[in-house]
């Protein structure tokens, strides 16, 4: 089966990411943050289940347990925008008119306009795509030959020869580290953003850009004016563009006030840094917090 006729699906989606490890969720972060409208699906079968305690992913000195890891990556991606979904997905098919038709194993079926393959041990769902053959490969174990998904079907970007189609797992053996994973989700889900712009008309220069905050304290005064940021713009605007004038300024404004706009003051910074331990304490355990607080006073001079 190559494609599928379902055209009433209950939802439809930008971008469609199965798996809700590392990589699963840090695509799905970095596409909705991107205002991309995103769904994981978990089935809770990811790789790091198998894992006891996650001791090398940095930021935790003293490792993570892998419950609130989990915990605190789906709250991250839920915060980004996507909705997570714990359900399994049976199979991605081509869908008739474009994009993917993904069927649950309960639940009505999904469309998708992109989907990232993010689950390292199980890529069947993905066998009704491979019409050329190419998607899998042969293996003898156990005296029985299997197929297995091919790490090499997708490019160093995560991208595959199927049009929507990217893998940000199974890839190479480096990305059994978790946070290796995870910065491979990344990058994948940073190619999904800077199609899905391209697809909007965003010149080369602009479609693939850096997500982070800047200080407001930082930036240069002739960085402040929204005039310097349309002259930027319009410097990455390549001569043979086929966009409409106002199809052009309605992007060139949007992303002079997403420019601006990701600059931040000392206040902003700071209520940003209260929010973030408090969301972090909320995955934490309260008797060690007050274990803590107590250790703390009991030192206090």
């Amino acid at each position: 089966m190559t494609s599928s006729d379902t055209s009433d699906a209950a939802a439809e989606w930008d971008v469609a990411v199965v798996g809700g490890g590392p990589a699963g969720c840090s695509a799905g972060v970095f596409a909705a943050r991107e205002g991309l409208d995103t769904v994981v699906f978990d089935c809770g079968r990811s790789s790091l289940q198998q894992c006891a305690h996650l001791e090398n992913y940095l930021g935790f000195p003293a490792g993570i347990d892998v419950e609130t890891f989990y915990a605190l990556a789906h709250d991250h991606a839920e915060e980004a925008g996507c909705e997570l979904v714990p359900e399994f997905v049976e199979s991605v098919a081509h869908a008739d008119d474009g994009g993917f038709i993904l069927e649950p194993q309960s639940g009505e079926p999904v469309r998708a306009t992109r989907v990232v393959a993010a689950t390292r041990y199980d890529a069947d769902y993905l066998q009704p795509l491979d019409a050329d053959g190419e998607m899998y490969e042969t293996h003898e174990h156990g005296g029985e030959e299997q197929e297995y998904f091919d790490r090499t079907y997708a490019d160093d970007d995560g991208r595959t020869p199927i049009d929507g189609l990217y893998v940000a797992s199974p890839v190479e053996e480096w990305s059994t580290q978790a946070i290796a994973a995870a910065g491979f989700g990344a990058l994948v889900g940073r190619h999904v953003v800077g199609d899905a712009r391209r697809e909007q008309g965003y010149p080369e220069g602009l479609a693939e850009r850096v997500d982070w905050l800047r200080q407001e304290r930082a930036r240069d005064e002739e960085w402040a004016d929204p005039d310097r940021w349309r002259e930027y713009f319009d410097e990455h605007v390549p001569e043979d563009h086929d966009l409409a004038d106002d199809e052009l300024i309605e992007l060139r404004e949007a992303e002079v006030d997403d420019r601006l706009g990701r600059y931040v003051d000392d206040e902003e910074i700071d209520r940003r840094r209260q929010e973030a331990h408090d969301r972090i304490l909320e995955h934490l355990d309260d008797d060690r917090i007050r274990a803590y607080l107590d250790r703390a006073d009991d030192d206090a001079p």
